[in-house]
């Protein structure tokens, strides 16, 4: 039954699931008779942009839920003019232009996390593990759904296995619960169990789900073999090569959940958008393999994890003598197999391991005199864990224990960060207090300790939030086994407040004003890194145009402490301004355009900084969209090391010129197929126009006798076409087709055209794979074994 009160926005709203034990087909019908004994959940409230809207008449959803011994059962009724629906077709875990139904449910209704279930009036599955702070669509569940389009709106059937939850062990569940509608076309998003956007927590503000009694989670052990093929051809050679291996997901128990590879295969994750690094830090790059972006929550807590260290290039680059020179060093290290556990007890304990091994990995130095060759070891065999232990209490805040460990084989070297980490919010969710402590060890040649310490208090609820946050780093702090730190050595302050509009006003659907200081001290010497004051307005118009303005003053000297590359030398950097407008037209509109024109000024003859990026889409159909984007960006005397000559550090002033170009695409032939496009071109060069050396106190003069040739000019492509078929729940079929080519020299090249007519001749590198993943439940699978 449902629990209903004249006022809507401040009982929590409680709904009762009923057991079934008829067989529930999943068409999008309703049409089975226990569906007309569960009262529906109703009288939905819109969350925005009018917060606290009623739902009008001739759009009410109602939402009947029934459970059986395997299974919860989720049947919508959602009421509307179907010739209005917007309903495109996109890949799995996408959006799009599409009107959205969801299920967000908590197992142990403490307030902390969500399995969020979404399906499109087009039919498209989209699921997360949902925190506070962050929605994780890289998880995937195995789930049924289909849609039906009517004359008085659209219906949504879902089955969702227990398989796929997480709950306590007691007799009576009492779950947390609230559910989702998106009418896309207004841009207006409606809950069940109102959310105030006052408060600044939206997941305990969910209400309840009863009547689930007696239920025994099925075994949850899953099989995903695999098997893919690959044909690479260059200009020199083609290599066929083929792969075979395994996903494996066992329930430990009801609440914990290990997950394996077996013999990794990760050919065909997304290529990695490289630049230009004229910088004294590695490029980062984004995560693309599953198993280390679906339901990493836990480990990332704190900060402390780096996944791409992870198989990816070796820690130490070989020593070589008079005559020696590197001929091979390999690009990243295999890895050989990992294994992670997580899951949270019914005390709202969570617990995640997480172990990988990488193989031991040589460079060939080649011996130019005498034409002798010897491997030398870059990556011993090496072993990284990270475990994580997350109390959860109040329904809203959390202590965490974490702790990363690399252990190389051998004399390498091993390092090893521990961290502690609270968030508290007030039980009214109107203030937050959170900090964490962190220590690092490094075993090597000479062993070091560092630690850091965060700290910061806040108001958030309200239009009005404000806060005040301090960090302290030391300078032997050091993550960058496991994780990525570029910084150490300082200490700030930061300080921010907001104002926002909860309800639509004349003008906006939304609007926030933002403003914030920062300084930043290095340790050491009490010089400034960072110093700076910035304001920035984000709004949405009645018409659903994004509009962003930001402007940041840095209006005191600062120091680079790294630009040098040399321990204790610093790069002044004057006080400069910046400022940015951006506009993103509504994409419900077939055609729709981003832009962002803006620009950096710096107190120093001829140094200004400006970039220019648009990027209009074209959405033929509800099956064919395109996406183009340009983006252009110069650097004007830009300051930058370039080399050592005897005691000097040389500066370089350089013009600098990146253009980006990007074509993304899909066309959907249903619900489950999807073939799509990504291809980037990216070229840049720096030409110098003078040399100079950098003094004791930051500033440079020019050096007439640095005539190296340092000019750079750089050019990357890469194309994927994939088709992609989920042909079965959890089973795909990818075939994928990818070139790339990439081109380095010192001869600047300002032509575009020749650029890119240069990388497609000399070293255009082609790759078609195919890739076939089948899941197996261990359930049905001892069915079929019986059966036979």
């Amino acid at each position: 039954m449902v629990t209903t009160t004249s006022n809507l926005y401040s009982q929590k709203k409680s709904v009762q699931a009923v057991k079934t034990s008829q067989p529930i087909v999943i068409d999008g019908k309703l049409d089975e008779s226990i569906w007309q004994e569960a009262l529906p959940a109703s009288d939905f409230i819109m969350f925005e942009p009018d917060n606290g809207q009623r739902e009008f008449n001739d759009r009410k959803t109602e939402v009947k839920i029934l459970y059986s011994d395997n299974s919860i059962y989720i049947g919508a009724i959602l009421y509307d003019n179907p010739n209005l629906i917007n309903k495109e077709i996109t890949q799995r875990d996408r959006f799009g232009v599409s009107d959205h139904f969801g299920v967000f449910i908590n197992g142990f209704n403490d307030g902390q996390q969500d399995f969020r279930f979404f399906v499109s009036a087009s039919g498209v599955q989209m699921d997360c593990l949902a925190t506070e702070n962050n929605e994780d669509f890289s998880w995937d569940a195995i789930w049924d759904s289909k849609v039906q389009i009517t004359d008085y709106g659209w219906v949504v059937e879902m089955e969702i296995p227990f398989a796929a939850l997480r709950f306590s062990k007691e007799d009576s569940q009492t779950w947390g619960l609230n559910i989702l509608r998106e009418i896309r076309r207004d841009r207006q998003k409606f809950t069940w169990s109102f959310i105030d956007r006052n408060i600044g927590n939206v997941i305990n503000q969910a209400g309840v789900l009863t009547g689930i009694e007696n239920i025994k989670p099925p075994t949850r052990l899953f099989f995903i073999p695999y098997t893919s093929g690959y044909v690479e051809s260059s200009a020199t050679n083609t290599i066929s090569t083929a792969k075979v291996g395994m996903d494996i997901k066992y329930g430990i128990n009801d609440s914990f959940t290990l997950d394996a590879i077996l013999v990794p295969d990760f050919g065909q994750a997304a290529f990695d958008n490289v630049v230009l690094n004229l910088g004294p830090f590695e490029q980062q790059f984004n995560e693309n393999r599953p198993f280390f972006t679906e339901g990493t929550d836990l480990f990332s807590k704190g900060d402390l994890l780096y996944s791409r260290r992870i198989g990816g290039p070796p820690s130490t680059y070989p020593a070589t003598n008079e005559g020696e020179q590197v001929v091979e060093y390999p690009n990243t290290v295999n890895l050989l197999n990992a294994v992670k556990i997580s899951g949270r007890t019914d005390d709202g304990l969570g617990i995640g391991f997480l172990n990988a091994i990488t193989e031991k990995t040589t460079a060939r130095v080649l011996n130019t005199q005498n034409n002798e060759s010897r491997n030398v070891v870059v990556e011993p065999l090496s072993n990284y864990n990270i475990l994580v232990f997350d109390q959860r209490f109040n329904k809203n805040s959390s202590v965490s224990f974490i702790n990363t460990n690399v252990t190389r084989v051998g004399d390498f070297r091993d390092a090893n960060v521990s961290a502690v980490i609270f968030d508290i919010n007030t039980s009214g969710n109107k203030y937050n207090v959170s900090g964490d402590l962190k220590m690092s060890s490094i075993y090597d040649a000479e062993n070091s300790n560092g630690f850091s310490g965060y700290f910061n208090v806040a108001k958030t609820f309200g239009k009005s939030r404000y806060g005040i946050a301090t960090k302290y780093v030391s300078e032997q702090f050091d993550i960058n086994d496991l994780g990525i730190n570029f910084v150490t050595n300082y200490h700030n302050i930061y300080a921010y407040y907001n104002y926002r509009i909860l309800n639509p006003t004349k003008r906006y659907n939304s609007f926030r004003v933002n403003t914030d200081y920062y300084i930043e001290i290095e340790n050491t010497t009490g010089k400034l890194q960072e110093h700076w004051l910035k304001a920035n307005i984000n709004s949405t118009t009645l018409k659903n145009d994004y509009i962003g303005y930001n402007l940041l003053i840095s209006p005191v000297q600062t120091f680079n402490f790294y630009e040098s590359r040399v321990s204790g030398r610093v790069l002044a950097i004057p006080e400069n301004v910046y400022a940015n407008i951006f506009f993103s037209s509504n994409y419900n509109r077939k055609f729709a355009l981003d832009i962002e024109p803006n620009i950096r000024i710096f107190k120093q003859e001829n140094r200004i900084n400006y970039n220019f990026f648009v990027s209009p889409r074209y959405r033929f159909n509800d099956r064919l969209t395109l996406i183009y984007s340009a983006n252009y960006n110069r650097q004007n005397s830009d300051i930058g090391w370039v080399d050592f000559m005897n005691d000097d550090i040389i500066l370089a002033e350089r013009n600098r010129s990146t253009f980006t170009n990007s074509l993304t695409g899909k066309y959907a032939i249903n619900d489950k197929m999807t073939l799509n496009l990504t291809s980037r071109h990216y070229f840049s060069f720096a030409e110098n126009i003078k040399f100079h050396t950098l003094l004791e106190d930051g500033s440079f003069e020019e050096n007439q006798n640095y005539t190296t040739d340092k000019d750079v000019n750089f050019n990357l492509w890469n194309f994927d076409l994939s088709y992609s078929w989920w042909f079965a729940p959890g089973s795909q079929i990818t075939a994928l087709y990818r070139n790339n080519a990439q081109d380095f020299t010192n001869d600047i090249n300002k032509n575009y055209g020749s650029n890119v007519s240069n990388l497609f001749e000399t070293n255009l590198n082609h790759v078609f794979s195919i890739s076939l993943r089948y899941f197996i439940d261990y359930n049905k699978a001892k069915n079929w074994i019986k059966k036979a």
